[in-house]
């Protein structure tokens, strides 16, 4: 018989895919990039490396993390496995807190180690475990990197979920003993400078900001309710791009990654010019594998790779590096958020 958790794992990817928004409100329509009529480059001289935690990779984007936990979870982890091999992407696994409980369902997560043997892969866990927990989630996948995620407001909204929230002490723990290097990130509604702040005081050296615009919890959690009382909460958060704003003085003292919302190649170029040095792209690659199956999925990303070819090559940006918040143009409700929030933008 399947317990809550394998039922909720299999209701949070039928709520996502429910409530999919082909536009997302991640904030990128309030930005724009300055054009280079004269790039004076070739296609063939762009490099998109970056890395991830450290870790060099081909591409600066990865699948980030959705599901696990259920049979049903299983296939669709083991679809983005290989969707993962062939596109030469890394991979997350959504929350192993299921697993952890429920040894019988770690097949549904390691079955991506299985498929993808030499691919780079993240675990993931909750905050509110323990760094023993953490290593276990690691060892579940053969990780090379750990996310540990802080989603409050989907706790709350939760029927089952915590509601209790001392987690810098678990964080550092975490940190500090775990075999791989730890990403922190929120799931979608975003963080400020006060909260990328304190990560960095206990010794996070990667945060993924995962703001509102994607893939909305508020609204999934809210929909297993029954008296559905947390609607007010559908537009709480900040969006990817006001996170990546609030990033923009600790970026030269942890590594950044954007999530939330990400649509298209471009909103992946804006990030980058923000100062992210990661995507993470979870709720359009889903859409895409449950509509149109693995091989459209395979083409979309492996057109994504070189679509961002062309768009480096119309910045005149040969790498990452090139490209620069000082090609950006932000509209009046963004440049009034940055007055508010007292950010210095470019």
């Amino acid at each position: 018989m399947k317990d809550i958790q394998s039922h909720r794992k299999d209701e949070h990817v039928s709520l996502a895919e429910h409530l999919y928004q082909p536009q997302a409100h991640a904030g990128f329509e309030h930005i724009r990039l300055i054009p280079n009529s004269l790039p004076e480059i070739s296609q063939k001289q762009i490099n998109l490396n970056s890395t991830i935690g450290g870790i060099v990779t081909d591409y600066p984007f990865y699948i980030e993390a959705m599901t696990g936990g259920s049979a049903y979870t299983a296939k669709l982890n083991q679809s983005l496995a290989r969707i993962a091999k062939a596109t030469h992407l890394p991979m997350a696994v959504g929350s192993q807190s299921v697993a952890l409980k429920r040894p019988d369902l770690e097949a549904s997560f390691n079955i991506v180690r299985k498929t993808n043997p030499t691919g780079i892969l993240l675990a993931n866990i909750g905050a509110n475990h323990s760094a023993k927990d953490a290593q276990k989630a690691i060892d579940m996948i053969d990780a090379n990197l750990l996310e540990v995620h802080i989603n409050v407001a989907q706790e709350l909204i939760m029927p089952e979920g915590d509601r209790q929230f001392n987690w810098l002490t678990h964080i550092q723990e975490i940190v500090q003993n775990v075999s791989v290097p730890v990403i922190v990130k929120e799931v979608g509604f975003g963080m400020t400078y006060e909260t990328m702040l304190k990560l960095k005081e206990i010794g996070v050296k990667n945060i993924n900001v995962a703001g509102y615009g994607g893939t909305n919890f508020a609204k999934i959690e809210n929909e297993r309710r029954h008296d559905h009382a947390y609607d007010q909460l559908y537009d709480y958060g900040l969006t990817t791009v006001e996170s990546l704003l609030e990033s923009r003085p600790l970026q030269h003292q942890v590594a950044i990654i954007a999530d939330g919302g990400i649509r298209t190649p471009l909103d992946m170029v804006k990030s980058l010019a923000l100062g992210a040095n990661m995507v993470g792209v979870a709720g359009h690659i889903l859409h895409t594998l449950l509509r149109l199956g693995e091989t459209e999925t395979i083409n979309l990303l492996s057109a994504w790779q070189t679509q961002l070819a062309d768009l480096f090559t119309l910045q005149g940006a040969r790498d990452i590096k090139a490209l620069s918040a000082k090609n950006i143009l932000l509209d009046s409700e963004l440049s009034s958020y940055c007055q508010q929030r007292h950010i210095q933008f470019p």
